[in-house]
């Protein structure tokens, strides 16, 4: 594999991004679309965090902080490049960019049906909190 790049993503990288989802991602959000994205870019620039090789998006994570909790949302690698590090890289740069917060605790969302990402997020050291359920409302 080609040296593995991590960056922040740019407005220009959006339709990408998203197309890269529908590949590279288990299941969709409501907020997966050109204006979620958008949104989530102009309040913080830093968030979604890129991996690239050869020039080709090969993993995508979001590493929200919102002064709080560190959230982590769509880790997602190109099923051609899994099991090559891609992860963890992009794992290691979201979970710097919170200690250089102050952040104090990463947090993830991960489908409960999805058990190749259970592993994954096991083997970063992240453990499943059994006693919390997530409770949503949609607002639009």
């Amino acid at each position: 594999m080609s040296e593995l790049r991590i960056r922040a993503a740019v407005p220009a990288d959006l339709d990408a991004v998203l197309a890269f989802w529908t590949t590279a991602a288990e299941g969709t959000s409501i907020s997966d679309d050109r204006d979620g994205v958008e949104r989530l870019l102009a309040r913080d620039p830093e968030a979604l965090v890129l991996a690239e090789s050869g020039g080709d998006l090969v993993g995508t994570v979001i590493a929200g902080f919102d002064g709080w909790r560190c959230h982590l949302y769509r880790l997602a690698v190109h099923p051609g490049h899994r099991r090559r590090g891609v992860g963890s890289a992009l794992l290691a740069a979201a979970e710097e960019r919170f200690v250089r917060l102050g952040g104090r605790r990463g947090d993830a969302m991960v489908l409960t049906r999805n058990d190749t990402a259970h592993h994954a997020w096991r083997a970063a050291g992240y453990t499943a909190q059994e006693q919390w359920r997530r409770w949503v409302k949609p607002l639009a």
